[in-house]
């Protein structure tokens, strides 16, 4: 498998990354835990045997133990072969302490270290922006971090592209490590506004459009999460009499928000187009969905698949060989305003 340059970086990685925030994920309203701890090593293995390289994990998976399972994996391995990626914001220290404060970050940056069994992180993200602690000190010790060898690259995942921008700028001015990797949610489908704060009304919210036209005037890498719309974009969802069809053990099954979350008209638009030019290619839905985000030509694109079996990452990481047209890749850009 060809590897891609991430942004800036100079990390070369490979052209999927795989997500961990499946790793002892317990939906509260079923009890079920979507990937326990010999699925995710068997996941770990299939990623390997594909080629890739790059993991994407948080301290808060599983409440640590996606960070613990990928340690105990990669124990035996050559930790220089891989592209480890982790987040913080959310606490697994303190009850009191989820935020980005100086203590915080540093704490758990330790602790992500502790689970993974390194002594440093490729890419660490801001899991979210912390409108309570000046941006410039949290930069500032993440910047430390930096020094001390403990992480090489800093990233962000959800916020307003005025936040993105504010970032850059603190760091510039004071000459801290920038950001140089985003996480957004992106997919041929969202194209919906960030969300930083769940509860943040509608009206206030940035769109997709202006973080992405930062990362491209920034030269920022782009690696966006649920890029297969919750699972929407494999196909095996119908609308019959208005209603979403769902196969059994399906994630429309196990999560009650799905449907809320996922599917729209302009939703079942992009997946008729990206449908029929699978059926063109002689490729999955999922694969031509992944493929149309790997084209982007504006900055570097590395999705991020969290695939809960191993037929699955097979799938997706075929993606790789999948070609599409100009033409195709604009039919499926413009399918969501039909």
């Amino acid at each position: 498998m060809e590897s891609v340059r991430l942004g800036t970086t100079g990390l070369e990685v490979s052209p999927i990354c795989f997500g961990t925030w499946r790793f002892g994920l317990e939906h509260k309203e079923s009890g079920v835990v979507e990937t326990g701890r010999e699925d995710a090593h068997e996941l770990l293995d299939a990623v390997e045997e594909h080629g890739g390289n790059f993991i994407d994990t948080a301290n808060s998976y599983g409440g640590g133990d996606s960070e613990r399972w990928i340690g105990e994996w990669l124990d035996d391995r050559d930790r220089e072969d891989y592209v480890l990626a982790s987040k913080c914001f959310w606490s697994t220290n303190s009850r009191f302490q989820e935020n980005l404060s100086k203590k915080n970050v540093k704490a758990e940056v330790e602790g992500s270290l502790d689970r993974l069994g390194t002594d440093y992180l490729d890419v660490l993200y801001l899991h979210r922006f912390d409108d309570q602690t000046p941006i410039e000190r949290t930069l500032r010790a993440v910047d430390d971090l930096v020094s001390e060898g403990k992480v090489h690259y800093v990233g962000i995942s959800t916020c307003d592209a005025w936040k993105l921008v504010k970032g850059l700028w603190k760091a510039d001015v004071n000459n801290y490590e920038a950001f140089t990797v985003t996480q957004p949610e992106y997919s041929a489908v969202y194209r919906d506004p960030i969300v930083d704060d769940l509860d943040q009304p509608p009206e206030h919210k940035e769109p997709i459009a202006e973080y992405l036209d930062v990362c491209e005037d920034q030269n920022l890498a782009v690696c966006p999460y649920s890029p297969l719309h919750g699972g929407f974009l494999t196909g095996k969802y119908e609308r019959v009499d208005g209603e979403i069809r769902a196969p059994d053990g399906s994630r429309a099954e196990i999560d009650e928000q799905f449907e809320s979350d996922y599917v729209a008209d302009a939703a079942w638009n992009v997946l008729e187009e990206v449908r029929s030019v699978a059926e063109e290619v002689g490729a999955s839905p999922a694969q031509v969905s992944l493929r149309w985000l790997m084209d982007h030509d504006r900055f570097t694109c590395v999705p991020i698949v969290g695939a809960r079996t191993v037929d699955q990452l097979d799938e997706n990481f075929g993606a790789v060989d999948v070609s599409l047209s100009d033409e195709q890749w604009e039919r499926i850009d413009a399918a969501v305003d039909a």
